[in-house]
């Protein structure tokens, strides 16, 4: 008798343990994550930007083309503002892209700042800088190069320097 059970038991183990792998079979591979662009892909941009080859870097940004990415539109806002005046207006709408996706992104934060002292915008550049703040408790390169420009902005009776 006991091996008869012993037989019974382990054939309730094997047909729990059949039902158990079926239905890991039968559930569906969960999606891929979302992947950051790899730094690589922006290398040769960067390096146009360091050149101050804003045409340049636009078009190699442009062939790129990775507008999910904070980074991309970052560097797409910050080659337009660069590029002078008549392009602010697409800085700004880059640098907003990139605060949509990452809401702290400290370059994004500084240089939108940026933008809106060029534009004799203090309000929002001191939102920027609030907001920059927060996001690195004051103590990032970002917060303290646009805390100096929104100072001297200040101390210039609104004139950019």
């Amino acid at each position: 008798m006991n091996t008869m059970l012993t037989r019974i038991a382990i054939a309730a183990t094997l047909a729990l343990a059949a039902g158990h792998a079926l239905a890991a079979d039968m559930t569906p591979a969960p999606a891929p994550a979302a992947k950051a662009a790899p730094a690589s892909n922006l290398a040769a941009a960067r390096a146009l930007i360091a050149d101050s080859k804003w045409t340049a870097a636009v078009s190699e940004l442009e062939r790129v083309n990775d507008t999910g990415n904070a980074d991309w539109n970052n560097l797409m806002g910050y080659t337009l503002r660069k590029s002078g005046a008549g392009k602010w207006a697409a800085s700004e709408k880059y640098y907003d892209a990139a605060l949509k996706i990452n809401p702290r992104h400290l370059g994004a934060l500084e240089y939108s700042g940026e933008l809106y002292i060029s534009m004799g915008d203090l309000p929002k550049a001191e939102q920027r800088l609030a907001a920059l703040g927060q996001a690195c408790n004051m103590s990032c390169g970002e917060y303290k190069d646009l805390k100096a420009s929104v100072e001297t902005f200040k101390a210039s009776g609104g004139k950019k320097s």
